[in-house]
């Protein structure tokens, strides 16, 4: 996955005669909220819309799942505080009750008690005593929060220190080089085990000869009981039970209605996943869901991202419910119909590609709901599925979710960012010109070919990178995009107006990687999170190989600090050696190449430049993170009880829409 920076929109804003959308909803600490227009929702067949409807109310049914898996106690930490929210009945205009909110909003963004981006705990800036008489003023309600046979005294004492003791569970997944990951990490995905023991489980597991592994490790926690490890697989009567068991109902209802018997298959596999937990059955599934390119509607749902677990195996619930904006997708449809052309003419070692790219396929797709690990923050694009041996044995499908973009952008116009950071107005003009083409197009780059492109050697382990797998592949991804921007294909192809278009997504990317994305990190922090870390490790990489040219300046005006690009082409040069690079660490998995690399480029922050940054940031007053609501779908039935239409609104406000989802959603007992 990738995620949004910033871009421009060349759209045209609604006529006079059209009520404008209205695209900015909320705005907290370090937050603000946006929504998303489905368009052409209409336009969708009423089997269609049904599916879509089915489909996003399983995606909502796994909200809880996350929320879990993100930390063992934040399912009861989030039911306390709605509780205390909804029943409150001391003065709500108070300092303590203003923050007390802010504290719980944040918690919705992150789906627990820490920062979706960063990963550390979220500090309140409310009292411990406000806390404490607000869970005794509601304690009639928090008898289904505490465990049973608990006093609300001894309840509040347990989770007191969790919300404010800051060096309790820090750091929901910690990436710092020289500890035990798994130990230092908050996370639920492991309990009472250390970074060897689980390293060490699972290369039981592995046989080096076996070209089709399973994705290990994927679906389960691991957890050592009376002094034996064992994985506790989410599936029916398994963990998570109650919550799977709604999906699955919800997902039976999609399949009724699917468009074809490919579509439904698919879903009836997803099911049998589900109910057995067997990862054989999901290779099966993904091999059938990356095959199906017709179907107009598509979905993600299930456990799929890594990225929250140290180790890069155990993955996170999250669900994205589409359709194909079948308009923008020929742009997709070119690219990917040239995959094999992109992949011979990489600039990586011949023995790393691939001699036959088989089964990409991309497109732009319109998200019809979040969910999960996408919901409220989301990735602008998606390449799955994640195992190797099916990208190469059956390919990979990608999107770019232009109804996401589209709302950053409409949201970002006339915000002062630019002016604020770009060197002149050459680059400025040049970002309002070409930044949201160039943004839309190096997302297509990255997932539809930079994740799918080049091959591991026979025998390498998909997880020899370990903790520093993630940040390289996305690094990868991106490099592979950044070096075919800048190619004459890009013209040749209709992909790009000139061959000046491709140095708005450079300048952007550069400066991002350089300065402004430490607008996303606190003072005295490294980077943490593997898609920042990437971006450092490019800009900062490119920057230093290409010093004695001064291909890249960092230059002072009226004391404030500005990227300078000298040369584009020397710039595209530098992308395509690191790409060659970090490809060769992928290939042969040589971990500590990669640890090298990342270590060297990715992690440290410039304390001065950072404080300057976040000074600049401040006087602008925007948030440097953003996430959304979701539409709300409602089934039109006529007097018999037959369903004539599905209509989508975009009323519904952030604290009314966790509210809703908590108190219809939630099904998960309190763990601990």
């Amino acid at each position: 996955m990738t995620a949004a920076v910033f871009a421009f929109s060349n759209n045209q804003d609604a006529t006079a005669t059209e009520k404008p959308f209205v695209y900015s909803v909320d705005k907290f600490a370090d937050i603000e909220i946006l929504r998303y227009q489905v368009s052409d929702f209409e336009k969708l067949s009423l089997k269609q819309k049904e599916m879509i409807y089915y489909l996003s109310q399983a995606s909502i049914e796994g909200r809880d799942i996350l929320f879990d898996q993100n930390h063992k106690n934040n399912l009861t930490i989030r039911r306390t505080l709605e509780a205390i929210y909804i029943n409150y009945k001391g003065d709500r205009n108070t300092s303590d009750f203003k923050n007390f909110t802010i504290y719980l909003k944040q918690i919705w963004m992150g789906n627990g008690i820490h920062h979706h981006y960063s990963e550390d705990k979220f500090t309140p800036k409310f009292s411990k005593k406000f806390f404490v008489d607000a869970v005794r003023s509601v304690q009639t309600q928090c008898i289904a929060i505490v465990r049973p046979g608990e006093t609300i005294t001894k309840f509040i004492a347990r989770i007191s220190p969790i919300i404010f003791d800051a060096t309790l569970y820090a750091k929901r997944t910690n990436q710092e080089a020289g500890v035990d990951l798994i130990q230092t990490s908050a996370n639920n995905y492991y309990e009472g085990v250390t970074q060897a023991e689980v390293e060490n489980f699972y290369a039981k597991m592995k046989n080096p000869a076996d070209n089709t592994p399973i994705s290990y490790g994927l679906n389960s926690k691991l957890a050592k009981e009376k002094g034996v490890i064992t994985e506790k697989t989410y599936r029916i009567g398994g963990m998570y039970s109650a919550a799977i068991e709604r999906i699955v109902k919800w997902l039976t209802k999609a399949s009724e209605v699917a468009e074809n018997n490919k579509q439904r298959e698919i879903i009836e596999t997803l099911i049998a996943f589900y109910t057995t937990g067997d990862l054989k059955t999901f290779d099966q599934y993904a091999i059938k869901w990356v095959q199906d390119i017709d179907s107009q509607i598509d979905f993600i749902n299930g456990f799929t991202e890594s990225y929250g677990d140290p180790l890069g195996m155990k993955a996170s619930w999250e669900s994205l419910i589409n359709f194909k904006n079948i308009e923008a997708t020929k742009r997709t449809q070119i690219i990917s119909n040239n995959a094999q052309w992109f992949e011979d003419n990489s600039p990586i070692d011949a023995k790393f590609r691939k001699e036959t790219v088989k089964g990409v396929s991309a497109k732009v797709i319109t998200a019809a709901m979040l969910g999960g690990d996408c919901y409220p923050a989301t990735p602008i694009g998606v390449n799955l599925p994640n195992s190797n041996w099916i990208r190469r044995d059956y390919g990979s499908k990608s999107v770019t979710i232009e109804n996401i973009t589209e709302a950053y952008d409409k949201a970002s116009l006339g915000n002062g960012f630019a002016e604020e950071f770009m060197w002149s107005n050459i680059e400025i003009e040049r970002a309002k010109k070409f930044a949201s083409l160039t943004n839309n197009l190096h997302t297509d780059l990255h997932e539809c070919l930079g994740h799918g492109s080049g091959k591991l050697l026979p025998g390498v382990d998909p997880d020899a990178l370990k903790a520093y797998g993630s940040t390289l592949e996305e690094a990868r991804a991106d490099l592979f995009g950044l070096y075919y921007m800048g190619d004459p294909i890009m013209i040749k192809l209709g992909l790009l107006p000139s061959d000046e278009a491709y140095k708005a997504e450079y300048y952007q990317f550069l400066m991002n990687g350089l300065m402004t994305q430490l607008t996303r990190i606190k003072p005295g922090k490294n980077i943490e999170e593997a898609h920042m870390r990437n971006r450092q490790l490019i800009a900062s990489w490119v920057f230093e190989k290409g010093a004695v040219d001064k291909v890249i300046e960092m230059k002072q005006r009226n004391g404030e600090t500005y990227v300078v690009v000298n040369d584009y082409v020397k710039v595209r040069a530098l992308f395509g050696q690191l790409l060659a690079q970090i490809q060769e660490i992928k290939s042969t998995g040589n971990f500590e190449k990669g640890k090298e690399l990342v270590e060297s480029y990715a992690v440290k922050v410039n304390p001065v430049l950072h404080a300057e940054i976040l000074g600049r940031y401040e006087k602008l007053h925007l948030a440097p993170y953003r996430g959304f609501v979701n539409p709300v779908y409602t089934l039109v039935k006529d007097k018999s009880g037959k369903i004539t239409d599905v209509k989508v609104s975009y009323t519904e406000n952030y604290v009314d829409q966790h509210l809703r989802y908590s108190k219809k959603y939630s099904v998960l007992p309190n763990y601990n």
